[in-house]
């Protein structure tokens, strides 16, 4: 038979008895339990998925849900207000190791192709020096002035 703390759920089991014996949130507590419980397993969810899917919201989200229930319900357990600062550091911690390369879409930022950039560059610039023309041109047109 396996030891208590490699059977996940188990340990987890056993952890939130003992979790409903305290009264009081201690957050320095808290803050060990989801490092230890949550964020380990986590780890473990997104060894499996490989970090070249850790940016495809669709591979991540089953586990980045587990992970936010995880820190809930070891907050509830505790009697701590969720979320909290140590909650909010903790995935601030969590982003910056598993999603700092990720962009906002999903997808890597580039600059776009020089044949899109070229018209937003030129346009500008030609309509610039035509106007500039015409009023260099109407200034020296003498128009009757008496």
């Amino acid at each position: 038979m396996a030891p208590w703390w490699t059977g996940g759920l188990l340990a987890t089991v056993l952890l939130a008895h003992q979790l409903g014996l305290l009264t009081a949130c201690n957050e320095v507590y808290y803050s060990y339990l989801i490092q230890h419980i949550c964020l380990d397993t986590y780890r473990f969810q997104m060894i499996d998925i490989g970090q070249k899917l850790w940016c495809d919201w669709e591979e991540t989200l089953s586990s980045y849900r587990d992970l936010t229930n995880c820190t809930f319900l070891i907050a509830n357990k505790m009697d701590c207000f969720w979320p909290n600062q140590v909650v909010d550091l903790f995935f601030i911690t969590v982003h910056s190791e598993y999603f700092a390369n990720c962009s906002s879409s999903g997808r890597a930022l580039g600059d776009p192709p020089n044949n899109i950039v070229g018209p937003f560059i030129m346009i500008p610039v030609m309509i610039t020096l035509l106007i500039t023309a015409l009023v260099v041109w109407r200034s020296k047109r003498n128009e009757g002035i008496v």
